[in-house]
């Protein structure tokens, strides 16, 4: 079964907050291995409308540096797996996620005002 792995990022990099990145990468990967990969640019940060649509595109997972409480509402929903906490490379984060670990540090923006901060 091919899994659908949605990254938050800014370029190549995982974005420290979902709502604001530049693009998603979305990587196709099937036994452990990254099949595909495409960019597709963040269509607007309106409240509930990405995770719908990442679900709406078959995401299976979402991995972000941070993201807020409704976002992740809206995934559980989804049953989509969200995995916060993540930095750095965003191919690196999936080959991760892929071996098992990486693991969500469950780190949930609550005020949009201080998403710089989100995380620490």
């Amino acid at each position: 079964m091919v899994l659908k792995i949605a990254v938050a990022g800014e370029g190549k990099n995982v974005t420290e907050h979902f709502g604001h990145c530049v693009n998603f990468l979305i990587y196709d990967a099937e036994n452990g291995q990254i099949l595909r990969e495409e960019s597709v640019e963040n269509p607007g940060h309106k409240p509930g409308f990405l995770p719908n649509f990442l679900a709406d595109r078959g995401v299976n997972v979402i991995i972000s540096g941070g993201m807020g409480g409704g976002a992740v509402e809206i995934f559980n929903e989804r049953n989509v797996e969200v995995v916060v906490g993540a930095s750095g490379d965003a191919r690196t984060a999936v080959e991760k996620y892929l071996k098992g670990e990486l693991k969500t540090t469950g780190s949930i923006c609550h005020e949009h005002q201080h998403h710089g901060e989100c995380g620490k």
